[in-house]
Formats: structure tokens, C-alpha cells, sequence
């Protein structure tokens, strides 16, 4: 009988020592009455009449499952997110839902439907941080009641049908080939413009034209050619220019 006795006490002692962690805060019941939160170490309660429900106070993501969606011009898409939040009043995460994390991703499935509903394709894909910050509010306002703070909120993925994302990227490739062609065009005017103000420098030059042949000429005799190529002073063939010039006009008098 002293056997028993003992053992029933030794059960008593253990159950009556609880343990929070650092991490966790405990709220404690006493016949089923809110009786205080306990902060984190070694605590003695009454077994069956008081007990503790610890709740972690940490950072806990949420990963809210994937969304299909309707965007407001009309496009079908698949969203998720991810949610970050903390129980900042432990007797409120406890008293106030049964389960405040799933009771937090629910709803924020539901806020992320509304809010990417009511946004266009282009938005939803361009302005994320501004749409999660839409949803965070909302979900904010609603775990306040709960005693749960979101810290954040981001979209992870959005998934589109094959037929638009081919579409998008024959876009894309348009507006890329739409740029080469313009800074290909802009490239040839400023090559245009380079050689007619080498033109115009070279026509008011005297020899620099003859300069600009000496050194094309001398850049060909390096490479082997089958091209034989005759070469006549500028001089010389003005005056030979002038002598025809000349005997045509003798020519014509002599006819008269």
C-alpha cells in the first residue's frame, strides 16, 4: 500500500513541474478560468485543477496553399504566398480561436483571392511588394482580435496558361527586335554623320586626301592579291584633264 502511495505522489510532483521554454509563453488555466501567462522557466501548478498551454512566440511562416484566381481583365492564374506572423499575446492566441495559425491561413487565402481579383494581369505581374502590402493589411486587421502580429506578407509564384506565356513571349521578342532595329539605325546615322565630316575635313585639307590613299595602299600591300593596281599623282591627271580639254576645243575650231 506505501508502494502505491508513493508512486501516486511521484506522479503527482511531475505533473504539478512545467518547463517554458524561452521561446514560449504559458497560459494558465485554473478550472478552466484565465489565471495569468507565464513567462518562460521552472513553474508548479495544481495538477487537475490548473494547467498550461504554451504557445511559441516565434517567428512562423505560413505557406498559403496555391490560388486560382480570376484577374480583373479576365485572365486565369494560380498565386501563392507566403505569410510570416507572431503571437504577440499568447492569452489572446489561445482564448480568442481554437487555432490562430490555421485561422490566419485561412484567412489569408481568402485576402489573397480578393485583392489579386481586383488587379489586371500587367499589376499583378509589375507591382507584387504593393499587392502583398494590400493583403497584409487586411490579414493584419483581422489577426489583431487574435493577438497574432503578420510581419509579412509575399507572393512566391504565379503560374500562367501555356497559350499566354507563349504569347508573352512572342511580345517580348517583338519589342527586343523593335530595339535592335533602333539602335542599329541610330548606330548607321552616327557613321553617316563620322564620314561626311571626315569628307568635309578632307576636302579642306590640301594632300589629305593623298595621306588617306598612301595609308590605304599600304595596308593592301600586306595582304596577297592576284590584282595589279597603277597608280597616277593627282597633279598628273588634272593636267592630262586639262590637255584633253585643250584638243577638244582645238578639234571643234578646226571643223569650223
Amino acid at each position: 500500500m506505501e508502494w502505491f502511495i508513493g508512486i501516486v505522489l511521484l506522479v503527482l510532483v511531475l505533473a504539478s513541474i512545467k518547463v517554458i521554454d524561452q521561446y514560449e509563453r504559458g497560459v494558465m488555466l485554473t478550472l478552466g478560468k484565465y489565471t495569468g501567462t507565464k513567462q518562460p522557466g521552472l513553474r508548479i501548478i495544481v495538477p487537475v485543477i490548473q494547467r498550461i498551454i504554451k504557445v511559441d512566440v516565434r517567428s512562423t511562416p505560413i505557406d498559403v496553399p496555391k490560388q486560382e484566381i480570376i484577374t480583373k481583365d479576365n485572365v486565369t492564374a494560380a498565386v501563392d504566398a507566403v505569410v510570416y506572423i507572431r503571437a504577440v499575446n499568447a492569452e489572446k492566441a489561445v482564448l480568442e480561436t481554437t487555432n490562430y495559425v490555421l485561422a490566419t491561413s485561412q484567412f489569408a487565402q481568402a485576402a489573397l483571392r480578393d485583392v489579386t481579383g481586383n488587379v489586371d494581369l500587367d499589376d499583378l505581374l509589375s507591382k507584387r511588394e504593393e499587392i502583398s502590402q494590400q493583403i497584409k493589411k487586411i490579414v493584419d486587421s483581422q489577426t489583431d482580435q487574435w493577438g497574432v502580429d503578420v510581419e509579412t506578407v509575399r507572393i512566391q509564384n504565379i503560374e500562367l496558361p501555356q497559350e499566354l506565356k507563349r504569347a508573352m513571349a512572342k511580345q517580348a521578342e517583338a519589342e527586343r527586335d523593335r530595339r535592335a532595329t533602333i539602335i542599329n539605325a541610330e548606330g548607321e546615322k552616327v557613321a553617316a554623320q563620322n564620314l561626311a565630316d571626315a569628307a568635309a575635313t578632307f576636302s579642306r585639307t590640301p594632300g589629305a586626301l593623298n595621306l588617306r590613299t598612301l595609308a590605304t595602299l599600304e595596308r593592301i600591300s600586306t595582304e596577297p592579291s592576284q590584282k595589279t593596281m597603277m597608280l597616277f599623282p593627282v597633279e598628273l591627271i588634272d593636267a592630262l584633264r586639262g590637255t584633253t580639254n585643250v584638243i577638244a576645243a582645238d578639234g571643234k575650231d578646226i571643223k569650223k
